[in-house]
């Protein structure tokens, strides 16, 4: 491997320096570790999120002191999805002889904070409700931000989610958060014509996801099942 190249930068023109901080620099090491080690690959898919979004917005309306945010439902989705494809809750051996798969259900969610990116893990998914799920993710979002989280805070999860959707986007290739196995990332909700049943154009809410997926342990026709999964999800919950 070739040295990173040494040049000095002033030479070209003014420029300012200051301290990576040790939660970044672990960061970096990390990405970096699982960028160069895990064989990514990305299955993008665009989720019809038209009738769901309708009557989320209509619970929130009639409930506003328990509104329920995509975020939460993406959660419950992936687990539900997590349990029918059980590959995908798994983790490989550092020498990749042995494929662990996990009885449990704990979701990272990436979390943009002032000096980089943390990862929050909320632990037991499948037992709990959104408005549950909602809580934590809101509770623990705001202490990353704030306090700072544990390493234990953490630690222990099986499947991350990455949102882009509060900024913009269309797609992205989220790095896997070893040991996990695959990552969702999350774009904002784009309004397109589509054709119907009878090739009219209608106004549909198409929602961007990305699927990042470690190649050696998943394959590309089980990524795209695991993404359409998620749609049928959204598509047939119930607000009640």
């Amino acid at each position: 491997m070739l040295p990173w190249p040494a040049d000095d930068l002033s030479v070209y023109g003014p420029v300012t320096s200051s301290p990576v901080s040790r939660a970044q620099q672990y960061v970096a090491r990390a990405m970096y570790r699982n960028w160069a080690l895990i064989p990514h690959v990305t299955h993008n898919d665009d989720v019809d999120i038209t009738a769901f979004e309708t009557r989320r917005k209509e619970w929130n309306a009639a409930h506003p002191e328990q509104k329920r945010s995509l975020l939460s439902a993406l959660v419950k989705a992936s687990v539900a999805t997590l349990q029918r494809y059980p590959r995908f809750n798994s983790s490989l051996s550092a020498d990749g002889t042995t494929l662990i798969s996990k009885q449990y259900f704990h979701i990272g969610i990436a979390v943009d904070v002032p000096n980089g990116l943390l990862v929050p893990v909320i632990r037991d998914c499948d037992t709990q409700s959104i408005d549950q799920v909602g809580g934590q993710i809101a509770s623990i979002s705001e202490k990353a931000k704030t306090k700072g989280l544990s390493l234990a805070e953490m630690s222990g999860g099986c499947f991350t989610l990455s949102s882009l959707g509060h900024i913009g986007g269309t797609s992205f290739s989220p790095i896997i958060n070893a040991p996990e196995v695959a990552i969702l990332g999350i774009c904002r909700s784009q309004d397109r014509f589509l054709p119907d049943a009878e090739g009219k154009p209608v106004l549909r809410q198409l929602l961007p996801l990305s699927l990042s997926y470690d190649h050696r342990v998943i394959n590309g026709a089980d990524a795209a099942r695991f993404l359409r999964s998620i749609a049928d999800w959204l598509a047939e919950y119930k607000f009640e």
